[in-house]
């Protein structure tokens, strides 16, 4: 009954965040015996059973037959429902079975198994001594299922060891990896793709460029409003290696908003490419990643030793970002 009760308490209050007019698109076909749309049913049988003569251990459970099977006719209830759930309830043996019907025509065989698996879990957790003793309300069970939560484990596991050293810096791990792989894939996207040794030369020139030309210092903002391309990665890696912090701008903010931005980091210039160049206004000075590369010339080795030579420690800031500014100014985290 509490599982009845709080399934129609769910449908009721999310009608109200419905925003497809079925019942609209049902009132302009008034004549339709049956509409093609979802049918689906939930009804709960409870009986008694006094014939316990056939029951069958299947591992830790029993199988009861009930006589109420009888009466339920497969094809008249598809005939009537795409989708339907009964739940039948033994009340001399205290035993509550499922069963559920659904249209392959609508339904991938599946999804079915899948919801039956969720619905197992949810009935597990609620009627174990475990729960039952915590009086735990339905809509707080979970329906995720064993793989699933393991699953999410690993990916919120996202603590790394790194073989180099535990207190290296970002850029320092970079170089590591492409010293041991420098012909493997760094970064791909779409049609396009860099090994580890092409994206390095690459970081190298931008951040020599930034070094000798707009002389960054370390610990200074360096903000970056470029979309999701090679030139962000190369980008945030430069700005790394060249000792700044790096801070990255929505494309998709309004100009006022990017605008306040660099003005509350007091960023000197920002870092763009071709399809953000004219995010900015005349006041900001904004740099073009790909035209750096079209006009550089191949370092020597000077220029690497310099790099080499800007002192960066593990507890410098590596990144700021702000948040969405959605209750108030926004606000910087690091």
């Amino acid at each position: 009954h509490q599982l009845l009760e709080h399934v129609q308490e769910i449908t009721t209050n999310t009608m109200k965040y419905s925003y497809f007019p079925l019942q609209l698109i049902l009132d302009q076909h008034p004549h339709v015996s049956k509409y093609a749309f979802l049918d689906t049913s939930l009804e709960f049988i409870s009986y008694e059973n006094d014939n316990n003569k056939n029951a069958i251990m299947i591992g830790d459970c029993q199988l009861v037959p009930g006589s109420f099977l009888s009466k339920i006719n497969e094809d008249e209830i598809l005939d009537v429902r795409d989708f339907s759930l009964s739940m039948h309830h033994d009340m001399n043996m205290n035993q509550l079975s499922c069963t559920i019907n659904a249209s392959l025509d609508l339904f991938n065989a599946g999804t079915v198994c899948i919801i039956a698996q969720r619905l197992q879990t949810m009935l597990h957790q609620q009627f174990t001594s475990f729960h039952c003793t915590l009086n735990k309300p339905i809509y707080e069970l979970s329906l995720l299922l064993s793989n699933e939560q393991y699953r999410m484990q690993s990916l919120n596991n996202t603590q790394t060891s790194f073989p180099s050293s535990p207190l290296a810096c970002i850029h320092h791990e970079f170089v590591y990896q492409v010293i041991r792989y420098p012909q493997k894939l760094a970064v791909e996207l779409d049609e396009q793709s860099l090994t580890y040794c092409e994206l390095l030369y690459y970081v190298q020139v931008l951040s020599f460029t930034l070094l000798n030309e707009y002389h960054i210092v370390p610990g200074e903002i360096v903000c970056q409003c470029v979309e999701r391309s090679l030139s962000m990665v190369i980008g945030i890696m430069a700005i790394e290696m060249a000792g700044g912090v790096y801070c990255p701008l929505s494309p998709r903010d309004p100009q006022h908003r990017l605008h306040a931005l660099t003005q509350q980091t007091q960023s000197r210039f920002v870092l763009v490419h071709y399809l953000t160049k004219n995010k900015f206004h005349n006041d900001i000075l904004a740099i073009d990643i790909h035209s750096i590369f079209a006009n550089n010339d191949l370092m020597s080795d000077i220029d690497v030793d310099r790099l080499s030579s800007i002192t960066i420690t593990p507890n410098d800031i590596a990144y700021i970002i702000f948040t969405s500014g959605s209750t108030g100014i926004p606000k910087a985290v690091s």
